[in-house]
């Protein structure tokens, strides 16, 4: 079962989120975050963020957990203000 790592932000502004946005459709992944997927939704009225980081096992959450929680504060979106694991129970895709 793949496992989510599912990460809020405040205080994301449209340019930070064009920056973002740039570096993920540039196709460079950290070989430290073994993730199979990675979904960023932002409400720009609100300035918030989620960022979703789907990984195919235990281990390769906790590699990729350890990394996140790392980066420098510069390297996120905006400001993180929740953390959670969950279980992908059920997925589609059109």
């Amino acid at each position: 079962m793949a496992i989510a790592r599912v990460v809020s932000f405040e205080g994301v502004d449209r340019d930070r989120i064009e920056q973002v946005k740039s570096e993920i459709e540039s196709g460079e992944r950290p070989d430290e975050v073994p993730a199979t997927e990675f979904l960023l939704l932002h409400d720009a009225d609100a300035g918030e963020s989620i960022a979703i980081v789907f990984f195919d096992s235990e281990d390769d959450y906790a590699k990729g957990d350890a990394t996140l929680n790392a980066m420098p504060t510069d390297d996120t979106p905006g400001r993180r203000t929740s953390v959670r694991k969950y279980d992908v129970v059920g997925r589609m895709t059109a």
